[in-house]
Protein backbone atom coordinates (compact mmCIF):
# COMPACT_ATOMS: atom_id res chain seq x y z
CA UNK A 1 0.00 0.00 0.00
CA UNK A 2 0.93 3.66 -0.24
CA UNK A 3 0.02 7.01 -0.11
CA UNK A 4 -0.44 9.08 -3.52
CA UNK A 5 0.45 12.57 -3.55
CA UNK A 6 0.12 15.79 -6.11
CA UNK A 7 2.35 18.55 -5.12
CA UNK A 8 1.56 21.55 -7.32
CA UNK A 9 1.35 18.98 -10.19
CA UNK A 10 0.46 20.64 -13.72
CA UNK A 11 -0.46 19.73 -16.94
CA UNK A 12 -1.08 21.99 -20.16
CA UNK A 13 -1.68 20.82 -23.77
CA UNK A 14 -0.63 23.77 -25.30
CA UNK A 15 1.66 26.59 -24.30
CA UNK A 16 -0.48 29.92 -23.45
CA UNK A 17 -3.75 28.05 -22.71
CA UNK A 18 -4.93 27.44 -19.55
CA UNK A 19 -3.61 24.49 -17.80
CA UNK A 20 -5.56 21.07 -17.84
CA UNK A 21 -4.99 20.94 -14.36
CA UNK A 22 -3.40 23.99 -12.69
CA UNK A 23 -1.27 23.20 -9.97
CA UNK A 24 -3.02 20.46 -7.86
CA UNK A 25 -1.90 19.90 -4.44
CA UNK A 26 -3.57 16.78 -3.25
CA UNK A 27 -2.86 14.18 -0.28
CA UNK A 28 -4.24 10.47 -0.45
CA UNK A 29 -4.09 8.40 2.61
CA UNK A 30 -2.64 4.53 2.50
CA UNK A 31 -5.23 2.60 1.83
CA UNK A 32 -7.76 5.26 1.36
CA UNK A 33 -10.86 5.38 -1.21
CA UNK A 34 -10.27 9.15 -2.74
CA UNK A 35 -12.83 10.59 -5.49
CA UNK A 36 -12.03 13.04 -8.29
CA UNK A 37 -15.07 14.58 -9.29
CA UNK A 38 -15.89 17.33 -11.80
CA UNK A 39 -17.80 18.30 -15.01
CA UNK A 40 -16.41 17.73 -18.25
CA UNK A 41 -13.41 19.37 -19.00
CA UNK A 42 -12.59 19.78 -15.32
CA UNK A 43 -9.36 18.30 -15.65
CA UNK A 44 -9.99 15.05 -13.67
CA UNK A 45 -8.89 12.38 -15.85
CA UNK A 46 -6.20 13.83 -17.07
CA UNK A 47 -4.89 14.31 -12.84
CA UNK A 48 -5.47 10.28 -13.04
CA UNK A 49 -3.60 9.99 -16.17
CA UNK A 50 -1.01 12.17 -15.11
CA UNK A 51 -0.83 9.65 -11.73
CA UNK A 52 -0.72 7.03 -14.20
CA UNK A 53 2.29 7.84 -16.53
CA UNK A 54 -0.07 8.28 -19.22
CA UNK A 55 0.07 12.37 -19.24
CA UNK A 56 3.21 14.56 -19.03
CA UNK A 57 3.58 16.33 -16.11
CA UNK A 58 4.55 19.71 -17.24
CA UNK A 59 5.40 21.21 -13.73
CA UNK A 60 5.34 20.15 -9.99
CA UNK A 61 5.64 16.22 -9.04
CA UNK A 62 3.71 13.34 -8.07
CA UNK A 63 5.15 10.45 -5.63
CA UNK A 64 3.55 7.13 -4.48
CA UNK A 65 4.93 6.54 -0.96
CA UNK A 66 8.42 8.30 -1.11
CA UNK A 67 8.91 7.26 -4.62
CA UNK A 68 8.79 10.45 -7.38
CA UNK A 69 7.75 9.15 -10.21
CA UNK A 70 6.97 12.11 -12.17
CA UNK A 71 9.09 11.03 -14.58
CA UNK A 72 8.53 6.87 -14.42
CA UNK A 73 7.16 5.15 -17.08
CA UNK A 74 3.64 3.69 -16.14
CA UNK A 75 5.49 -0.05 -16.34
CA UNK A 76 7.49 1.28 -13.08
CA UNK A 77 4.95 3.06 -10.93
CA UNK A 78 3.20 -0.25 -9.51
CA UNK A 79 -0.23 1.05 -10.29
CA UNK A 80 -3.34 -0.84 -11.90
CA UNK A 81 -5.93 1.11 -14.16
CA UNK A 82 -9.37 0.24 -14.86
CA UNK A 83 -10.38 2.00 -17.74
CA UNK A 84 -14.18 3.23 -18.63
CA UNK A 85 -14.00 0.49 -22.03
CA UNK A 86 -12.72 -2.24 -19.60
CA UNK A 87 -10.10 -2.80 -22.77
CA UNK A 88 -10.31 -6.67 -22.63
CA UNK A 89 -8.50 -8.73 -24.84
CA UNK A 90 -11.58 -10.67 -27.16
CA UNK A 91 -9.53 -13.47 -28.41
CA UNK A 92 -8.28 -14.36 -25.20
CA UNK A 93 -10.62 -16.09 -22.25
CA UNK A 94 -11.32 -14.89 -18.85
CA UNK A 95 -8.68 -16.13 -16.84
CA UNK A 96 -6.10 -15.60 -20.07
CA UNK A 97 -6.71 -11.96 -19.90
CA UNK A 98 -7.02 -11.53 -15.95
CA UNK A 99 -3.50 -13.46 -16.14
CA UNK A 100 -1.50 -11.46 -18.99
CA UNK A 101 0.12 -8.81 -16.95
CA UNK A 102 1.59 -11.68 -14.77
CA UNK A 103 2.69 -13.53 -17.71
CA UNK A 104 4.19 -10.81 -19.79
CA UNK A 105 6.12 -10.02 -16.03
CA UNK A 106 7.38 -13.90 -16.46
CA UNK A 107 5.58 -14.78 -13.00
CA UNK A 108 6.09 -18.18 -12.34
CA UNK A 109 2.94 -20.29 -13.41
CA UNK A 110 1.93 -22.04 -10.11
CA UNK A 111 2.03 -17.92 -8.82
CA UNK A 112 -0.01 -17.01 -11.89
CA UNK A 113 -3.07 -19.66 -11.06
CA UNK A 114 -3.09 -19.43 -7.79
CA UNK A 115 -3.76 -15.14 -7.93
CA UNK A 116 -6.18 -15.75 -10.83
CA UNK A 117 -7.73 -17.98 -8.95
CA UNK A 118 -8.35 -16.03 -5.87
CA UNK A 119 -9.41 -12.94 -7.60
CA UNK A 120 -12.17 -14.63 -9.19
CA UNK A 121 -13.39 -16.03 -6.03
CA UNK A 122 -13.77 -12.72 -4.82
CA UNK A 123 -15.24 -10.96 -7.67
CA UNK A 124 -17.57 -14.49 -8.57
CA UNK A 125 -16.16 -15.10 -11.49
CA UNK A 126 -15.08 -18.88 -11.18
CA UNK A 127 -17.69 -20.17 -13.29
CA UNK A 128 -16.58 -17.84 -16.32
CA UNK A 129 -13.04 -18.30 -16.35
CA UNK A 130 -12.83 -20.34 -19.75
CA UNK A 131 -15.23 -17.86 -21.68
CA UNK A 132 -14.42 -15.15 -23.63
CA UNK A 133 -15.28 -11.19 -23.18
CA UNK A 134 -18.41 -11.62 -26.10
CA UNK A 135 -20.18 -14.31 -23.82
CA UNK A 136 -20.23 -12.16 -20.78
CA UNK A 137 -23.08 -9.35 -19.54
CA UNK A 138 -21.64 -5.53 -19.48
CA UNK A 139 -21.13 -6.29 -15.37
CA UNK A 140 -19.05 -9.34 -15.55
CA UNK A 141 -16.70 -7.82 -18.39
CA UNK A 142 -16.20 -5.27 -15.19
CA UNK A 143 -15.63 -7.35 -12.97
CA UNK A 144 -12.88 -9.24 -15.40
CA UNK A 145 -11.29 -5.39 -15.35
CA UNK A 146 -11.31 -5.07 -11.92
CA UNK A 147 -9.82 -9.05 -11.61
CA UNK A 148 -6.61 -7.89 -14.28
CA UNK A 149 -6.10 -5.28 -11.82
CA UNK A 150 -6.18 -7.10 -8.44
CA UNK A 151 -4.11 -10.24 -9.63
CA UNK A 152 -0.88 -7.56 -10.08
CA UNK A 153 -1.28 -6.59 -6.41
CA UNK A 154 -0.20 -3.11 -7.21
CA UNK A 155 0.04 -0.25 -4.72
CA UNK A 156 -2.25 1.91 -5.66
CA UNK A 157 -5.51 1.63 -8.12
CA UNK A 158 -7.05 4.18 -10.94
CA UNK A 159 -10.03 3.75 -11.67
CA UNK A 160 -11.34 6.16 -14.83
CA UNK A 161 -14.91 6.44 -15.21
CA UNK A 162 -15.21 2.33 -14.63
CA UNK A 163 -19.50 2.36 -14.52
CA UNK A 164 -20.42 4.56 -17.20
CA UNK A 165 -21.11 2.11 -19.87
CA UNK A 166 -23.50 0.02 -17.06
CA UNK A 167 -27.53 0.43 -17.20
CA UNK A 168 -28.43 2.46 -13.84
CA UNK A 169 -29.40 -0.43 -12.13
CA UNK A 170 -26.18 -2.48 -12.56
CA UNK A 171 -24.06 0.79 -12.02
CA UNK A 172 -25.72 0.98 -8.27
CA UNK A 173 -24.95 -2.82 -7.75
CA UNK A 174 -21.19 -2.80 -8.94
CA UNK A 175 -20.59 0.75 -7.21
CA UNK A 176 -21.55 -1.26 -3.90
CA UNK A 177 -19.11 -3.88 -4.76
CA UNK A 178 -15.90 -2.02 -5.85
CA UNK A 179 -16.83 -0.09 -2.53
CA UNK A 180 -16.96 -3.06 -0.39
CA UNK A 181 -13.79 -4.62 -2.85
CA UNK A 182 -11.67 -1.73 -2.06
CA UNK A 183 -11.98 -1.89 1.88
CA UNK A 184 -11.28 -5.72 1.89
CA UNK A 185 -8.71 -5.28 -0.18
CA UNK A 186 -7.27 -2.02 1.28
CA UNK A 187 -5.20 -0.72 -1.75
CA UNK A 188 -5.29 2.89 -1.86
CA UNK A 189 -7.42 3.90 -4.72
CA UNK A 190 -8.32 7.29 -7.07
CA UNK A 191 -11.29 7.14 -8.96
CA UNK A 192 -12.24 9.37 -11.30
CA UNK A 193 -16.26 9.79 -11.90
CA UNK A 194 -18.29 12.95 -13.56
CA UNK A 195 -21.54 11.35 -11.60
CA UNK A 196 -21.32 13.43 -8.27
CA UNK A 197 -23.90 10.34 -6.70
CA UNK A 198 -21.25 7.98 -7.18
CA UNK A 199 -18.25 10.12 -5.40
CA UNK A 200 -21.19 10.86 -3.07
CA UNK A 201 -21.73 6.86 -2.37
CA UNK A 202 -18.61 5.99 -2.88
CA UNK A 203 -15.66 7.71 -1.54
CA UNK A 204 -13.67 8.05 2.48
CA UNK A 205 -12.94 11.59 0.60
CA UNK A 206 -14.03 13.47 -2.56
CA UNK A 207 -11.97 16.00 -4.35
CA UNK A 208 -13.50 18.45 -6.65
CA UNK A 209 -12.26 20.01 -9.61
CA UNK A 210 -13.16 22.63 -12.16
CA UNK A 211 -11.41 24.40 -14.69
CA UNK A 212 -8.18 22.31 -13.75
CA UNK A 213 -8.35 23.89 -10.50
CA UNK A 214 -9.19 21.71 -6.92
CA UNK A 215 -12.14 23.30 -5.48
CA UNK A 216 -12.74 21.49 -2.37
CA UNK A 217 -11.43 18.28 -0.56
CA UNK A 218 -13.59 16.31 1.90
CA UNK A 219 -15.41 13.66 2.97
CA UNK A 220 -18.69 13.75 1.21
CA UNK A 221 -20.83 14.60 4.72
CA UNK A 222 -18.60 17.21 5.27
CA UNK A 223 -18.90 18.48 1.50
CA UNK A 224 -22.62 18.35 1.09
CA UNK A 225 -22.99 20.24 4.87
CA UNK A 226 -20.20 22.99 4.19
CA UNK A 227 -19.33 23.50 0.77
CA UNK A 228 -16.30 25.84 0.25
CA UNK A 229 -18.09 27.60 -2.70
CA UNK A 230 -21.45 28.26 -4.68
CA UNK A 231 -19.36 25.97 -7.32
CA UNK A 232 -19.39 22.74 -5.53
CA UNK A 233 -22.82 23.74 -3.84
CA UNK A 234 -24.81 23.81 -7.01
CA UNK A 235 -22.62 20.46 -8.30
CA UNK A 236 -22.33 18.15 -4.91
CA UNK A 237 -25.95 17.07 -3.98
CA UNK A 238 -29.28 16.04 -6.63
CA UNK A 239 -31.06 17.76 -6.64
CA UNK A 240 -28.54 20.64 -6.70
CA UNK A 241 -28.93 23.29 -4.00
CA UNK A 242 -31.15 25.87 -4.48
CA UNK A 243 -29.05 29.33 -5.25
CA UNK A 244 -30.94 32.27 -5.18
CA UNK A 245 -29.38 36.19 -5.73
CA UNK A 246 -30.63 38.23 -2.67
CA UNK A 247 -29.92 42.30 -2.18
CA UNK A 248 -28.28 42.88 1.50
CA UNK A 249 -30.07 44.22 4.16
CA UNK A 250 -28.58 46.43 7.36
CA UNK A 251 -28.36 42.92 9.21
CA UNK A 252 -28.47 40.43 6.41
CA UNK A 253 -30.82 39.82 3.94
CA UNK A 254 -34.36 38.36 3.10
CA UNK A 255 -35.79 35.03 1.85
CA UNK A 256 -39.50 36.24 1.00
CA UNK A 257 -41.27 37.84 4.47
CA UNK A 258 -38.39 36.28 6.80
CA UNK A 259 -35.47 38.58 7.51
CA UNK A 260 -32.44 36.16 7.74
CA UNK A 261 -29.30 37.74 9.92
CA UNK A 262 -26.12 37.33 8.40
CA UNK A 263 -22.89 36.99 11.06
CA UNK A 264 -20.82 40.23 12.01
CA UNK A 265 -18.23 38.90 9.99
CA UNK A 266 -19.75 37.84 7.01
CA UNK A 267 -21.54 40.81 7.06
CA UNK A 268 -17.88 42.65 7.14
CA UNK A 269 -16.87 40.63 4.59
CA UNK A 270 -19.50 42.03 2.34
CA UNK A 271 -19.16 45.35 3.19
CA UNK A 272 -15.36 45.21 2.01
CA UNK A 273 -16.39 43.74 -1.01
CA UNK A 274 -18.61 46.39 -1.61
CA UNK A 275 -21.55 43.54 -1.68
CA UNK A 276 -25.48 44.91 -2.60
CA UNK A 277 -26.04 41.03 -3.16
CA UNK A 278 -25.56 37.51 -1.22
CA UNK A 279 -26.01 33.99 -2.65
CA UNK A 280 -28.32 32.08 0.04
CA UNK A 281 -27.83 28.48 -0.83
CA UNK A 282 -30.63 26.28 0.36
CA UNK A 283 -30.89 22.46 -0.46
CA UNK A 284 -34.36 20.99 -1.51
CA UNK A 285 -35.03 19.11 1.50
CA UNK A 286 -34.58 21.94 3.96
CA UNK A 287 -37.31 24.06 2.33
CA UNK A 288 -40.62 23.60 4.63
CA UNK A 289 -44.03 24.16 3.30
CA UNK A 290 -46.60 25.83 5.35
CA UNK A 291 -50.26 26.23 5.17
CA UNK A 292 -50.15 29.76 7.46
CA UNK A 293 -49.93 32.42 5.26
CA UNK A 294 -49.07 34.54 8.39
CA UNK A 295 -45.74 32.74 8.72
CA UNK A 296 -44.55 34.76 5.92
CA UNK A 297 -42.22 32.68 3.87
CA UNK A 298 -41.84 32.81 -0.38
CA UNK A 299 -44.55 31.80 -2.54
CA UNK A 300 -43.79 28.97 -4.85
CA UNK A 301 -45.36 28.45 -8.10
CA UNK A 302 -45.68 24.85 -9.02
CA UNK A 303 -44.23 24.11 -12.29
CA UNK A 304 -43.20 20.10 -12.82
CA UNK A 305 -43.40 17.50 -9.63
CA UNK A 306 -40.99 14.50 -9.75
CA UNK A 307 -43.25 11.78 -7.50
CA UNK A 308 -40.30 9.23 -6.27
CA UNK A 309 -42.43 6.73 -3.68
CA UNK A 310 -41.55 7.89 -0.95
CA UNK A 311 -41.14 11.69 -1.33
CA UNK A 312 -41.53 14.25 -4.26
CA UNK A 313 -39.47 16.88 -5.71
CA UNK A 314 -41.46 20.12 -6.61
CA UNK A 315 -39.91 22.35 -8.46
CA UNK A 316 -41.78 25.64 -9.22
CA UNK A 317 -40.58 29.58 -9.63
CA UNK A 318 -40.89 32.19 -6.95
CA UNK A 319 -40.21 35.98 -7.45
CA UNK A 320 -37.22 37.09 -5.54
CA UNK A 321 -36.43 40.68 -5.45
CA UNK A 322 -39.22 41.26 -8.44
CA UNK A 323 -37.06 38.75 -10.90
CA UNK A 324 -38.89 34.81 -11.46
CA UNK A 325 -36.59 32.24 -9.32
CA UNK A 326 -36.55 28.73 -10.31
CA UNK A 327 -36.91 26.46 -6.92
CA UNK A 328 -36.96 22.70 -5.97
CA UNK A 329 -38.64 21.62 -2.68
CA UNK A 330 -38.79 18.41 -1.68
CA UNK A 331 -42.15 16.90 -0.09
CA UNK A 332 -43.47 14.19 1.37
CA UNK A 333 -44.70 11.64 -1.19
CA UNK A 334 -48.49 11.26 0.56
CA UNK A 335 -48.45 15.78 -0.03
CA UNK A 336 -47.71 16.15 -3.40
CA UNK A 337 -49.12 19.46 -5.04
CA UNK A 338 -50.44 20.02 -8.38
CA UNK A 339 -49.41 21.97 -11.23
CA UNK A 340 -50.02 25.97 -11.06
CA UNK A 341 -50.73 25.26 -7.40
CA UNK A 342 -48.95 27.81 -4.92
CA UNK A 343 -46.72 27.17 -2.09
CA UNK A 344 -45.31 29.03 0.36
CA UNK A 345 -41.98 27.64 2.10
CA UNK A 346 -39.40 28.37 4.93
CA UNK A 347 -35.89 27.36 5.03
CA UNK A 348 -34.43 25.96 8.20
CA UNK A 349 -31.97 28.82 9.01
CA UNK A 350 -29.32 26.71 10.70
CA UNK A 351 -29.72 25.25 7.33
CA UNK A 352 -28.73 28.05 4.98
CA UNK A 353 -25.83 28.53 2.68
CA UNK A 354 -24.32 32.25 2.12
CA UNK A 355 -21.85 33.18 -0.67
CA UNK A 356 -20.04 36.23 -1.42
CA UNK A 357 -21.99 37.18 -4.99
CA UNK A 358 -18.65 38.94 -6.42
CA UNK A 359 -15.86 36.03 -5.22
CA UNK A 360 -18.71 32.79 -4.74
CA UNK A 361 -16.73 31.87 -1.37
CA UNK A 362 -18.41 30.30 1.31
CA UNK A 363 -19.32 33.61 4.00
CA UNK A 364 -18.99 32.72 7.55
CA UNK A 365 -21.34 30.87 9.51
Amino acid sequence: MATVTFDRATRRYTKGDRPAVDQLSLEIGDGEFLVLVGPSGSGKSTALRMLAGLEDVDSGAIRIGDRDVTNLEPKDRDIAMVFQNYALYPHMSVAENMAFALKIAHRPKDEIARRVTEAAKILDLTEYLDRKPKALSGGQRQRVAMGRAIVREPRVFLMDEPLSNLDAKLRVQTRIQIAGLQRRLGTTTVYVTHDQVEAMTMGDRVAVLRDGILQQVDTPRRMYEHPNNVFVAGFIGSPSMNLIDTELTEDGFRFGDIPIPLTREALETARAEKAERVTVGVRPEHLEVTSDADAGGLPVTVDVVEELGSDAYVYGTARVDGSPTPLVVRVPGNRVPHKGETLRVTPRVDEIHKFSKSTGERLAD
